[in-house]
């Protein structure tokens, strides 16, 4: 029998403890099949080692291996410095042709005492879809990537910033790789999507990080955040 739910983890291993394990600890709270992409080895589901170096192609590979790999109905894409809360893994998505995001997340510097968000934060490792949906999508973008490998070099390359780091977040007409579309999930309590030293993507803390400044800005303190005591975590 199918399973309905899994966990695809994919890590450039880079991140050291106590986040990468705590992580880990926290994901597995949700029972759920895991299977983990990694540039080295690791101790955490099923396990599957790349010989790659860190970029933005190589992530991608490591989505479709794990994706491969797995064998339940949906996923959830977790990623190595995200503290996924247990109400996180309750969601099943309704449709099998779009990508659902969860809404209900802060991020948070590592080490400081604010947590932030706003509208339309929805980043892929918040992820949750049909299992296929996801592998169909990431096997185009991994194609088109090996089509002009010249163009993925750089850590933020331009073609993934025309087609959306996170699918379905941009429409075919405007850029996308695909015409599926996106929605949203708010679990009962957020996850912490904690931006530290060596995060793929810019931290983004503060309002001054911001080309274009977002909407709906919101700051607390991190003992405000429900379902959390991240300060007890690190003890």
């Amino acid at each position: 029998m199918v399973m309905d739910k899994g966990v695809v983890f994919y890590s450039d291993c880079r991140i050291g403890v106590p986040i990468f394990s705590v992580v880990q600890n926290f994901i597995l709270k949700s029972g759920l099949p895991i299977v983990s992409c990694t540039l080295k080895p690791v101790d955490f589901g099923v396990n599957v080692v790349l010989n790659e170096e860190r970029s933005y192609p190589t992530m991608v590979k490591q989505i479709v291996t794990a994706l491969e790999k797995l064998e339940t109905e949906n996923v959830f894409f977790c990623e190595h410095d995200v503290l996924y809360h247990r109400s996180h893994f309750d969601f099943e998505p309704e449709k099998n042709d779009l990508f659902y995001y969860n809404s209900n997340v802060w991020r948070w510097k590592f080490g400081g005492d604010k947590a932030i968000r706003y509208d339309k934060m929805l980043p892929l490792s918040c992820l949750c879809c049909n299992r296929e949906l996801a592998l169909d999508h990431y096997r185009l973008r991994l194609k088109k990537i090996n089509e002009r490998p010249e163009e993925f070099q750089t850590r933020e390359p331009k073609r993934v910033r025309i087609w959306g780091y996170e699918p379905g977040s941009k429409s075919k007409r405007n850029g996308g790789l695909t015409s599926n579309g996106y929605d949203t999930w708010h679990s009962d309590f957020p996850n912490i999507d904690i931006r530290h030293g060596k995060t793929f993507s810019p931290s983004k803390c503060d309002l001054a990080d911001f080309k274009h400044l977002p909407t709906n800005w919101q700051e607390i303190n991190i003992d405000e955040i429900a379902g959390w005591s991240l300060r007890d975590l690190w003890i």
